[in-house]
C-alpha cells in the first residue's frame, strides 16, 4: 500500500509527501516560463503579449479541470484514509468517465468561443490573431491535461506524489526541446508553442496510465470495473465542482485583470506575461504545500484522528513562513536579472514595469503561503463551502481594487489589489479555522474516529 499519512511525525510527512510536488510546481512553471523566454526572445515582444493575453484565458480552462481532479483527490484520499478500498476504487472509476465526458464538451466550446473572449477583453488587434491560434491549439489538447492531473491525482491521493514528479519532468524537457524546434527551427511562431506544450502533456498523461495499469492495482480498471457508480456521482460532483468553480473564479478574475493590463498597452502586457510567469514560480511551492496539507488532513479526517490535523495545520505555517520569507529577499534583490531573462535590453520599458512590479509584489508572498494552508486544511475536511466562499471574495476585491486604483498606479495596482484580497482571506479562513479547531478538540476523539469510518462514505 502507498504512503499512509496516518501515523508518524507530521512535519516529516507533510515535507517528504510535499518536495515532490513542489519540485513537480517549479518544473510546471519552468514548462511555462521556458515558452515564454523562447517566445519573447526568438519571436518577440508582440508574441510574448499574445502568449500573455491568452495565459488567463487558457487557464481558466485548465484549472477548471485541475479542480475536477483535485476534489476528486480529496475524496479518494479520505475512502483511502478510511480504508474503503472498493468504494476507492469505483470512485476512481465515476470520476474517470465523466471527467472525460466533460472535458470533451468543455474543449469543444473553448475552441469555439476562443476569439469572442478574447475580443471582449480587449485584446490588441495586432497580437489578436496570434492569441486565438495559440488558444485553439492548447483547448484542443485538453484531454490530455485531464488525464495526467487525473491519474496524478489518484496517485497523490494514495500518498505517492514522486511518481508524477518523473512523468511531470520529461514532459517539460520535452517541451523545452519542442519549443527550440518548432519557434527556432521551423519558424511556427506562437503555434510552435502551444504544439510542443500539447504533445507534451500528451506524453505525460500517457505515462501515467501506463504506470497505473502495471504497479497500482488499487486504482488499476479492466473493462468490467469501468462503470459509473449512481451512488458516488452526487459525492464526486460535491468534492469536485466545488473546487473547480473555485479554481475557475480566480483564473476568471485574473483574465478580468488581464484587462486592466490590456489597456496600458503592448510594453505593460508584456511586461505583466514575465512577472506573472515569476509569481507562479514562486508561488507554486505553496501551492504544493497546500496540496500536502489537503492530503494529510484527509487521510487523518478519514481515519478519525482529528488531533493530527491540527498538529499538521501549525507546523504547516512554519514552514510556509520560512519558504515565502526567503523567496521574497531573492526576487527583490533580483528583480532586474530576473526579467533580463525574459526580454532583450533593446526593450527598456517592459524591463523597467517589470522590476517595478515584482520589488513591490514579493513584499506579499508571505500572504499568499497563510492562504495555501488555509485552502488545503479546509479542502482536506471537506469544508469546500469556506474555501469557495474565500476564494471569490478575494477574487472580487483584487478586480474591483484592480479596476479602481489603475488610473493612479498603473500596473502596480494589481499588485496592492492582490494583496488586500489575501489579507482578507487571511481573516475570513482563519475565523472559520478557530472555529472548526474548537469544536473538534471538544469531540471525544475514539467516537468520533469511528463515527467517521462508518457513516463518511455511505
Amino acid at each position: 500500500m502507498k504512503g499512509n499519512m496516518t501515523e508518524g511525525s507530521s512535519s516529516k510527512i507533510l515535507i517528504t509527501f510535499a518536495i515532490p510536488m513542489v519540485l513537480g510546481n517549479i518544473f510546471q512553471q519552468l514548462y511555462n516560463t521556458t515558452d515564454a523566454i523562447i517566445v519573447g526572445r526568438f519571436i518577440g515582444k508582440n508574441a510574448l503579449a499574445a502568449v500573455g493575453v491568452s495565459n488567463p484565458i487558457m487557464s481558466i480552462a485548465l484549472f477548471f479541470i485541475f479542480g475536477i481532479c483535485m476534489g476528486t483527490s480529496i475524496l479518494m484520499s479520505q475512502l483511502f484514509g478510511s480504508g474503503e478500498y472498493k468504494i476507492l476504487k469505483k470512485e476512481v472509476s465515476t470520476a474517470l468517465i465523466v471527467g472525460i465526458i466533460f472535458t470533451i464538451i468543455l474543449s469543444v466550446a473553448c475552441i469555439l468561443l476562443s476569439r469572442w473572449v478574447l475580443i471582449i477583453t480587449g485584446t490588441p488587434k495586432e497580437i489578436l490573431n496570434d492569441a486565438d491560434v495559440f488558444l485553439k491549439i492548447i483547448f484542443g489538447g485538453l484531454i490530455f491535461s485531464f488525464l495526467y492531473n487525473y491519474y496524478s491525482s489518484a496517485l497523490r491521493a494514495i500518498g505517492d506524489s514522486k511518481t508524477p514528479l518523473i512523468f511531470l519532468i520529461v514532459s517539460c524537457l520535452l517541451n523545452g526541446i519542442l519549443c527550440i524546434i518548432l519557434i527556432i527551427v521551423f519558424k511556427l511562431g506562437v503555434a510552435g508553442s502551444a504544439i510542443a506544450t500539447v504533445i507534451a502533456q500528451g506524453v505525460s498523461s500517457i505515462l501515467c496510465i501506463v504506470y497505473v495499469y502495471i504497479k497500482i492495482p488499487l486504482i488499476r480498471l479492466n473493462r468490467k470495473e469501468l462503470v459509473i457508480d449512481k451512488s458516488l456521482v452526487r459525492l464526486t460532483m460535491q468534492y469536485s465542482w466545488v473546487t473547480a468553480l473555485q479554481q475557475t473564479c480566480l483564473y476568471i478574475g485574473r483574465l478580468l485583470v488581464q484587462g486592466v493590463v490590456n489597456s496600458f498597452g503592448i510594453n505593460a502586457i508584456a511586461a505583466y506575461n514575465s512577472v506573472t510567469r515569476v509569481d507562479s514560480f514562486v508561488l507554486a511551492p505553496g501551492d504544493s504545500f497546500s496540496a500536502s496539507v489537503a492530503t494529510y488532513s484527509a487521510q487523518n479526517k478519514g481515519r478519525g484522528k482529528l488531533d493530527r490535523i491540527i498538529d499538521g495545520y501549525k507546523k504547516s505555517n512554519i514552514i510556509i513562513t520560512a519558504y515565502s520569507v526567503t523567496t521574497a529577499l531573492i526576487v527583490f534583490c533580483g528583480a532586474e536579472r530576473i526579467m533580463n531573462l525574459f526580454i532583450s535590453g533593446p526593450e527598456r520599458e517592459v524591463i523597467l514595469i517589470g522590476v517595478r512590479y515584482l520589488k513591490l509584489m514579493s513584499i506579499f508572498y508571505v500572504l499568499s503561503g497563510f492562504c495555501n494552508i488555509f485552502q488545503g486544511l479546509f479542502r482536506g475536511v471537506g469544508k469546500l463551502r469556506i474555501t469557495f466562499i474565500a476564494t471569490l471574495m478575494q477574487i472580487l476585491v483584487r478586480v474591483a481594487l484592480s479596476y479602481i486604483l489603475a488610473p493612479y498606479l498603473g500596473i502596480l495596482s494589481v499588485c496592492y489589489a492582490i494583496a488586500i484580497g489575501w489579507i482578507l482571506m487571511i481573516i475570513y479562513e482563519g475565523l472559520a479555522c478557530k472555529k472548526y479547531f474548537k469544536e473538534i478538540t471538544q469531540l471525544n476523539l475514539p467516537h468520533c474516529a469511528l463515527k467517521c469510518r462508518t457513516t463518511t462514505f455511505k
